[in-house]
């Protein structure tokens, strides 16, 4: 085997002037690969390795650039480095690892449980309807964003290959300067090479706490496409659950949607009347405060159109027909027998929400997307909240303007909506109810989202306009809505009633894996911009007016943002140095 150790020239950079991000910026390593060497004297290895911003999306046919591999973070993110390799062989098995980060002036101090992924790619089919002005790769073609489990993989000759080093960074990190070794091997014509890439992570002395802004990600208790198929309630139920809700935790995840009314088990009592028990609902919740999610229970909702998209909304009941329990679905609000169920639900409900200790962290959803269409029909499903449950927070992501004023204390408008009445917005928060804002097929074109084949900083940087622009929570509908017969790993784009159909990745932001969900960059990167909301919102406290001009550099408006990545870098440093006094 030929190894060549990054460290062993850092001297010659150094001594050249340009210091450790040189030497992190670009390792070619040359031979069988057909790379020239650079720097490395007479050795070939076979690798050409190289560091790539996690900001960047890599595609197969990336070729070496410039660039470093230092993450700059908070006490209390996440550190992440993006490493490319790249040979003009194929490559078997290929594997890397990663030392623990140690800090330089103490190396018993030490940044553990570093993980270690490849990227994949997905084939991205059709385009947004509406494109932007700088579109990233044309479509159809393959994007990176799931983050794989197999520990080795093999790589096609002339592709470039991502791997994805992410480092939980503790609160109680000492700051300074960690450094590590990255070491990335495989087999090129039968011939075991490898290479060692040093990175390093500058922690600076401010703690990212707890996400004041509320997030909220649908998710659904999904198993397709794994090799696991748990039976409901068996243990290997309970743990994919709980899986998921570690895995919203690790991303800043505090607001679950859950729905009491879905979990309950209705029977018949001995008073012949009906009976309500939340034991199965209150598993569900104790399992996402356990992991930290909770925060805010969403709960689930309790109506929505009868039929069309412009058709009334009815709500779901229970009734004991002939001694038995039965569903009934679509009935109208304002009736006798929505009435009677709602009479006994509510109560049954608060009363065990005070139980439970669970009351003022709760919201209840009525039906999704109301528009003025709905005004009559989503005011009668009000009324029975206010009438029954009358503490209960209302909240509903919709087109909701004057006609629901007085009626919802959390206005979730789509963000193009926000943008068109913001000034109705601001006024409503001004009143004391809350806003957010949410994306859901739209907004396309200039506005930021979560697409697959936009540029990755458009994802992280609605998080920097939940803040300059006052919205305090943010809500997505696509956690992991896998399609029962199109893996997600094959088919992104998704046939859509409405829109013709959902764009790539809107339905998901984690994947399938053999036993429960994996990350994908997206993810990453959404869980980096909330922890961004957190840094602004101190700045905040301590300079309104100097978090006001950072967050103004790359939030130019509701759809113009820079996106420069290097750009975006020096004014989280800015953010980082503000915060923490440090130069």
């Amino acid at each position: 085997m030929t190894t060549i150790n990054c460290s062993e020239f850092l001297d010659r950079f150094d001594k050249a002037g340009l210091g450790l991000a040189a030497c992190v910026a670009i390792v070619l390593l040359g031979g069988v690969c057909g790379w020239p060497s650079a720097a490395v004297g007479d050795d070939n290895v076979g690798l050409a390795v190289w560091s790539v911003d996690p900001l960047v999306k890599v595609f197969r046919d990336a070729k070496p650039v410039a660039g470093e591999a230092v993450a700059e973070v908070a006490r209390g993110e996440h550190a992440t480095w993006q490493i490319v390799v790249r040979c003009e062989k194929p490559i078997q098995g290929l594997h890397a690892e990663i030392g623990q980060p140690a800090l330089e002036t103490k190396k018993e101090s030490e940044l553990k449980g570093a993980t270690v992924r490849f990227v994949g790619y997905v084939p991205v089919d059709r385009p947004t309807q509406k494109l932007p002005k700088d579109p990233l790769r044309k479509v159809p073609g393959d994007f990176p964003d799931p983050l794989l489990e197999e520990k080795a993989i093999d790589v096609q000759a002339g592709e470039a290959q991502p791997i994805w080093i992410t480092v939980a960074v503790p609160q109680d990190a000492q700051p300074g300067l960690y450094s590590a070794k990255v070491h990335i091997a495989g087999n090129v014509d039968g011939s075991d090479v490898s290479a060692d890439m040093p990175v390093a992570v500058r922690v600076f002395n401010v703690t990212v706490g707890k996400s004041r802004l509320w997030v909220t990600n649908w998710f659904s208790m999904n198993w397709r496409h794994m090799k696991i198929s748990p039976k409901t309630d068996s243990p290997e139920y309970w743990a994919l659950l709980r899986r998921y809700a570690r895995n919203m935790a690790e991303h800043r995840q505090n607001v679950i949607k859950i729905s009491p009314f879905d979990l309950a088990y209705f029977t018949v009592g001995e008073d012949g009347k009906l009976k309500i028990d939340f034991s199965r609902f209150d598993r569900w919740v104790n399992i996402f405060i356990e992991e930290g999610v909770i925060g805010r229970i969403e709960g689930g909702h309790i109506g929505g159109r009868i039929k069309g998209w412009e058709s009334p909304m009815g709500v779901k009941i229970r009734k004991i027909v002939d001694g038995k329990v039965v569903g009934a679905w679509g009935i109208d609000p304002a009736g006798d027998e929505a009435d009677r169920f709602y009479a006994q639900y509510f109560p049954a409900l608060v009363k065990h929400l005070k139980e439970k200790g669970w009351l003022d962290r709760y919201v209840q959803h009525l039906a999704d997307e109301p528009s003025e269409r709905h005004v009559e029909s989503y005011r009668a499903m009000v009324q029975l909240v206010r009438k029954y449950a009358p503490g209960l927070p209302i909240l509903d992501a919709g087109h909701l303007t004057d006609p629901f004023v007085g009626q919802v204390n959390i206005w979730v408008p789509i963000l193009q909506h926000f943008h068109r009445d913001f000034a109705f917005y601001q006024e409503r928060q001004r009143a004391g109810d809350e806003v957010w804002f949410y994306t859901c097929v739209f907004p396309q074109g200039e506005y930021a989202n979560r697409y697959i084949e936009q540029r990755l900083i458009k994802t992280r940087i609605l998080h920097w306009m939940n803040y300059r622009y006052g919205a305090t929570g943010y809500l997505h509908w696509g956690y992991n809505h896998w399609t029962h017969n199109a893996s997600p790993y094959t088919h992104t784009t998704q046939p859509h009633p409405g829109p013709p159909y959902l764009p790539a990745g809107d339905a998901w932001i984690v994947y399938p894996g053999r036993d429960g969900p994996l990350d994908s960059i997206r993810h990453e990167a959404m869980r980096d911009g909330i922890a961004d909301y957190e840094l602004l919102s101190m700045l905040g406290e301590k300079d309104a007016a100097a978090a006001k001009r950072l967050v103004e550099k790359h939030v130019l408006d509701f759809d113009q943002y820079d996106c420069d990545v290097e750009q975006f870098r020096a004014t989280r440093r800015e953010l980082l140095e503000a915060l923490s006094g440090q130069k």
